[in-house]
């Protein structure tokens, strides 16, 4: 049995033994991972890129805590509309292989429709 479900199953434990799941629909889900996600970024709020490593250094517990609400949330909006999260994420770093070849775009940030040639969406 993989880890990942493995984390499923307790995530849905959790939550039962709450009686929660009336909460859990796909809309309140998808709220709380962007919730969850703004309580991560404001960790690094007002600081440079240098500052965010010493930042995250300081503060890895809280921020720990904060991917994990991250990861807990998507985790369980995944299993609720029973997709599969490590199959989605394989497909889509293929995707992206294909729209963001490395030999085109080591080193630049752009977008992949802002290289000749790019790949439309």
């Amino acid at each position: 049995m993989s880890c990942l479900i493995e984390i499923s199953q307790q995530i849905r434990a959790f939550r039962d033994a709450r009686d929660w799941q009336q909460f859990h629909n796909p809309k309140n889900l998808a709220c709380s991972v962007s919730i969850e996600a703004a309580e991560l970024l404001e960790k690094f709020q007002w600081c440079g890129t240098e500052e965010s490593f010493d930042l995250a250094a300081k503060k890895k517990e809280e921020i720990r805590q904060e991917i994990a609400d991250v990861a807990i949330y998507l985790i369980g909006l995944a299993d609720t509309l029973e997709i599969d999260l490590l199959e989605a994420v394989s497909e889509k770093l293929r995707l992206n292989d294909a729209k963001y070849p490395a030999e085109r775009v080591r080193g630049s940030s752009k977008n992949y429709d802002e290289y000749e040639g790019g790949a439309k969406a």
